[in-house]
């Protein structure tokens, strides 16, 4: 079983580069396959990934939990379980519509203390385990206080259902909000190449020691340089950016990015992935993917050392991109 070097978001110690599992749930990216999905996690934990994320709203009725508490038996105790709430509503639960910038619109939660303890337990029996390392609301609630949310999560952790408290997808002043209710170990948010952190975000996740989890952090696959055309029944039809004009536009566009992976002699989505751990010691992408190569490619971006000048040379080149279409919350 092989080891990775190890980050810290806030008390909670993973691999520096986890795992999404997002990706292994039907109407994800694709028709889903159970066997070929345990097989991934597997591949991803042997591999030395030891930080899974999930969440409630992946898939149908909890699959991607389940199917995580599938790969989980018996090594659970050397991985750390992140999952998220607010979107598997159960019968008459309101939900509470935003807007989103995918084509379709608007997406709803629901993070009333009144059902985040039932959401957990769900949450607990799906993935077979006695506690959730960590535990996100999935998108802050435009109609309940952010300060609200964290209290309800603060009583699962003082009962021993949750180890500790994340956030995601939330703006610097929700963060520290929420924090001066109960402390906040990890924010997670899009940050990638092709999307830039909120600067802000950024700013107030270090000053309250707060670690940082990249989710998307391939730009939906599109930074591996290996993504022409999203078929039918791919959650990522939904995305602006990967409409046939937009995606032809925005190759072009990382064509240099590209070029610099391609004189490191690495694969673009290595350097993408080692591009965003030179971010900060505090930062943790959570790449997903089916395919055991691919895991291995995506993994092994831990161990990649850039040079200053490297980074500058990125960063100027990233300097020079223009992104085509808007992504899920811009």
């Amino acid at each position: 079983m092989s080891t990775l070097p190890t980050r810290s978001l806030g008390r909670l110690e993973v691999s520096a580069i986890g795992f999404g599992a997002m990706v292994l749930s039907p109407g994800m990216y694709g028709e889903g396959d159970d066997a070929r999905g345990l097989a991934a996690l597997r591949h991803a934990f042997d591999h030395g990934a030891t930080f899974v994320d999930t969440s409630d709203g992946y898939g149908d009725d909890g699959h991607n939990e389940r199917l995580v508490g599938r790969a989980l038996r018996g090594r659970r105790d050397g991985i750390a379980v992140a999952t998220k709430f607010g979107f598997s509503l159960p019968d008459g639960v309101e939900p509470h519509p935003f807007p989103v910038g995918f084509a379709f619109g608007e997406l709803a939660v629901n993070c009333d203390p009144r059902h985040i303890r039932g959401y957990a337990e769900k949450s607990l029996r799906n993935l077979g385990t006695e506690v959730i390392d960590l535990y996100y609301p999935h998108f802050p609630d435009p109609q309940v206080p952010i300060e609200d949310t964290a209290g309800a999560v603060g009583e699962l952790v003082a009962d021993g259902l949750v180890r500790y408290f994340g956030l995601s997808n939330v703006t610097a002043d929700q963060l520290r909000r929420a924090h001066a209710v109960h402390p906040v170990q990890a924010v997670q948010t899009e940050w990638s190449m092709w999307r830039p952190a909120e600067p802000g975000l950024l700013a107030a996740a270090r000053e309250l020691g707060v670690g940082l989890v990249a989710w998307s952090p391939l730009g939906a696959g599109f930074l591996t340089g290996t993504v022409d055309k999203i078929e039918d029944g791919d959650f990522r039809k939904n995305n602006p950016r990967f409409d046939d004009a937009n995606l032809a536009a925005n190759r072009d566009s990382y064509a240099a990015v590209q070029k610099i992976a391609s004189e490191l002699g690495v694969s673009p989505g290595r350097l993408a992935l080692a591009w965003l751990l030179h971010r900060g010691p505090d930062v943790v992408p959570i790449p997903g993917s089916r395919t055991p190569a691919h895991i291995e490619e995506n993994l092994a971006s831990a161990r990649v050392e850039l040079s200053a000048d490297v980074l500058a040379r990125i960063d100027d080149a990233l300097s020079d991109v223009t992104t085509s279409g808007g992504t899920l919350l811009r």
